[in-house]
């Protein structure tokens, strides 16, 4: 699997408050952004996947 690269505009504020979350959890800034877009694709891959399995289980 290769690599891409994307770029984000944010304001400092915005990015000091990354720059904070990451130094806690001990990971750079761009390590920390891509583990929480990850995350969040997974919640809403996992949310899709139970609201399939409902409806194919006649769950309302």
């Amino acid at each position: 699997m290769g690599t891409s690269v994307l770029s984000l505009r944010m304001d400092g504020e915005l990015l000091d408050r990354l720059r904070h979350r990451a130094a806690k959890r001990g990971m750079s800034v761009q390590d920390y952004v891509v583990r929480t877009l990850i995350r969040d694709d997974f919640d809403e891959r996992l949310q899709s996947a139970v609201e399939e399995t409902e409806r194919s289980h006649g769950v309302t």
